[in-house]
């Protein structure tokens, strides 16, 4: 039987869509989903804003002067980290250049936790900067993970190469979790008293240090967002080289892990043997997909490939740990007291001419040589996408995206491409594919954005964004989101046609990707977070409390 009902006008705008109810569109993690596909299914969304202007004297941003803005979040001075939207909270790392509390002063890494609706700030983590400075923890930089929230719990990598898990309501529901020692974690290193949390600090419930642990060495920085499969986390360990840029100081460690998502306990690391041949650092983030009836975790290594692990750990059975490519003479073998992620195929994103000319090998970083992958993989249909790029400082340089089959085993470096694209640049952008109309959007660090199908690889346009590109775009509704380092915001149309719907510019560079949750798309730049969306259908929508069926 159908009833036709008025709800009552406080009710969430945002709860609905028309006058059918949805269920709340969050965005827990990077990419969204595990397969990391930088999209999102919502409709109506809005293809321009005016982002407006500062208030005279301050670095607070004047509402009235904006269009299409729900509201706006001061950050530090450099916020490369990619915002979560989940449970009613939004977070994204920055740095402690605009510190929120006395307590905490100096150089920091900050994650900020926010309301979803109001933007008010409800906590923050605090991370003091590792002792041996810039050659693993860079100055100012700010905290690079984009977290992942699973119920009430937050999971991220720290500045200080740390997995860390953390209470998603902060100290507002007491300190839970085995961890207790905040008071001194927030000093650590620093030389300064122990800090009492307040109910604006966040609660840790467990820490997991890469570096005490498993030895790594971090080059410059630690940033890999987690991903989550079943009871574990997955992550980067941000092993690399030291500041000679020739010696890799822990070859033997591993470059990718799994921990018990309860614990923080070592649940098993890779078996690839990436380590001996680290181009320069690790940066990249971890993907997931489901092939033939089993979960994969898709890896890009610092060594330019690209791997599939088994998704669960198994015993080590004294089988030699090698490079799976001509390196360095390395090699140890499986402890069977150990776990492993075990290989199920990996495939060479450099091509032969990318590593030797006339004869002679290319060297590292020379702009015409190979890369190694910065870019998260992205599973779509048991394909992986993912590009190849460098550190930015390294500058500008040829590029490679692929397109892999996920159904193989074994070296696919000559079997599993699918296509392959080299009209892009040096990349460290993640691919946006649209179910709808099939096409692929990439960005390229030298500041082009590129069209193509993603089931054949063929290219519609490239658009010259005219400024470097860090981020990665957001496709939906029929529109393309991305920003730049100038800080131009751009929204272009999802189509084979090159068409550029808006563009606006946020006073800072905009280095992190922009998001979308509940029909809000929130994008970071430098110095603030906005949070963008339709004004004037909000309006409507709190106006004309709909109607719904219940059946």
């Amino acid at each position: 039987m159908t009833i036709a009902m008025k709800l009552l006008p406080f009710l969430s705008a945002t709860f609905f869509a028309g006058a059918v109810v949805t269920v709340a569109d969050d965005w827990p993690m990077w990419g969204r989903t595990v397969n990391r596909n930088m999209y999102a299914p919502a409709k109506e969304l809005p293809d321009r804003f005016e982002p407006g202007k500062l208030k005279p004297g301050t670095e607070d941003v004047d509402l009235a002067s904006t269009k299409n803005v729900k509201w706006v979040a001061r950050l530090g001075t450099q916020s490369y980290g990619n915002t979560t939207v989940a449970n009613g909270h939004v977070l994204v790392g920055t740095n402690n250049d605009f510190p929120r509390e006395a307590a905490h002063t100096g150089d920091r890494s900050i994650l900020m936790c926010f309301d979803e609706k109001t933007g008010e700030l409800l906590w923050q983590l605090v991370v003091p900067k590792l002792k041996s400075g810039k050659v693993n923890d860079w100055e100012n930089l700010g905290l690079l993970s984009s977290p992942i929230v699973e119920g009430n719990r937050v999971y991220l990598v720290t500045s200080r190469c740390e997995v860390m898990c953390l209470d998603l309501d902060g100290f507002a529901n007491g300190n839970d979790g085995p961890f207790k020692d905040e008071a001194n974690y927030y000093v650590k290193d620093t030389g300064r008293p122990p800090v009492q949390p307040s109910p604006k600090d966040a609660d840790i419930i467990w820490v997991y240090s890469m570096m005490d642990e498993l030895g790594v060495f971090p080059h410059n920085a630690s940033n890999s967002s987690p991903l989550i499969v079943g009871n574990l986390v997955y992550v980067c360990t941000s092993n690399g080289q030291d500041w000679t840029h020739v010696n890799i100081p822990s070859p033997l460690s591993p470059s990718y892990i799994a921990l018990n998502k309860k614990t923080g306990e070592l649940a098993g690391e890779d078996n690839a043997g990436i380590g001996p041949r680290i181009f320069h650092g690790q940066w990249t983030s971890g993907s997931a997909g489901e092939v033939n009836g089993k979960w994969e975790v898709f890896f890009g290594g610092g060594d330019g490939v690209l791997y599939a692990f088994n998704s669960q750990p198994a015993k080590g059975n004294g089988a030699e740990i090698v490079s799976v490519l001509p390196g360095p003479p390395m090699s140890h073998e499986e402890d069977p007291e150990l776990n492993y992620l075990k290989k199920i195929w990996w495939f060479d994103c450099n091509p032969p001419e990318y590593k030797v000319k006339d004869g002679k090998p290319i060297k590292y970083p020379d702009a015409e040589g190979p890369s190694e992958i910065n870019a998260t993989p992205v599973f779509y249909k048991n394909r992986v996408y993912v590009g190849i790029g460098q550190d930015p400082e390294h500058g500008e340089g040829i590029g490679r995206l692929v397109c892999v089959d996920a159904t193989k085993t074994g070296d696919l470096t000559k079997t599993g491409l699918i296509w392959d694209y080299r009209g892009i640049h040096r990349s460290i952008s993640t691919v946006s594919i649209d179910p709808a109309s099939g096409l692929l959007f990439v960005g390229d660090f030298s500041g082009f954005v590129h069209c193509l199908d993603a089931e054949t690889g063929k290219v519609y346009w490239i658009h010259d964004m005219k400024a470097h590109m860090w981020g990665s775009t957001l496709v939906a509704d029929g529109k393309v989101y991305l920003g730049d380092e100038d800080g131009d915001f751009t929204v272009m149309a999802a189509a084979k046609e090159k068409k550029v719907l808006s563009e606006c510019n946020l006073g800072a560079p905009i280095y992190s990707t922009p998001v979308l949750a509940n029909g809000v798309i929130y994008v970071g730049c430098s110095t603030h977070l906005y949070a963008f969306y339709d004004s004037a259908r909000a309006a409507n929508l709190r106006d004309q409390p709909p109607t719904v069926q219940v059946k």
